[in-house]
């Protein structure tokens, strides 16, 4: 487990994950998020609640492959930035490779919420939080309001279904 600032609150972080891609250890893309949900607790992260899995189109469109999405809700006595840096040691085990902006990929793991904290980058960190994308994906929305109807946006206090109503349709279907 990593090392850090510790935060004794229970649940409130919400993490988004996707892929599209299959990987050399896990095999498809379902199956590479399966792992990544059993590596989380390598980490000192505990799933509280998780989504369905979601299909959608990528995000620009493209050619590339369809996404399997979904949103958990998680517990851990990490900060942010050390929460950040465990999701990003758990794609790069299951074979992420950073290259360029909206590539398809094997694993994402993205922090959309951490209890409501607002966090614009610096001091070393090029966290923000809220994710500044999470209101325009409804391959997020849907999955979050899922697992937690009543959330609302830390920044706006929009309530997901307004977010829903606001950002951009695309393709997906719940599996």
């Amino acid at each position: 487990m990593a090392s850090g600032n510790a935060v004794t609150k229970t649940g409130g972080i919400f993490v988004a994950l996707g892929a599209n891609l299959p990987s050399a250890e896990h095999g498809s893309p379902h199956a590479t998020l399966e792992a990544a949900l059993s590596l989380l607790a390598k980490e000192g992260i505990a799933i509280l609640q998780r989504s369905s899995w979601w299909q959608s189109g990528p995000q620009p469109a493209s050619e590339q492959p369809d996404f399997i999405n979904g949103v958990i809700e998680i517990e851990t006595v990490l900060s942010p930035v050390d929460l950040l840096a465990a999701l990003h040691r758990i794609e790069s085990s299951c074979g992420r490779v950073r290259q360029q902006r909206w590539e398809a990929r094997v694993l994402d793991l993205d922090l959309i919420d951490y209890r409501g904290q607002q966090q614009t980058g610096g001091q070393g960190s090029d966290l923000v939080l809220p994710h500044p994308r999470l209101a325009d994906r409804w391959f997020v929305l849907l999955p979050l309001q899922e697992i937690v109807p009543d959330w609302r946006h830390p920044l706006s206090g929009a309530a997901l279904p307004d977010l829903i109503a606001a950002a951009h349709p695309i393709r997906i279907n719940k599996l």
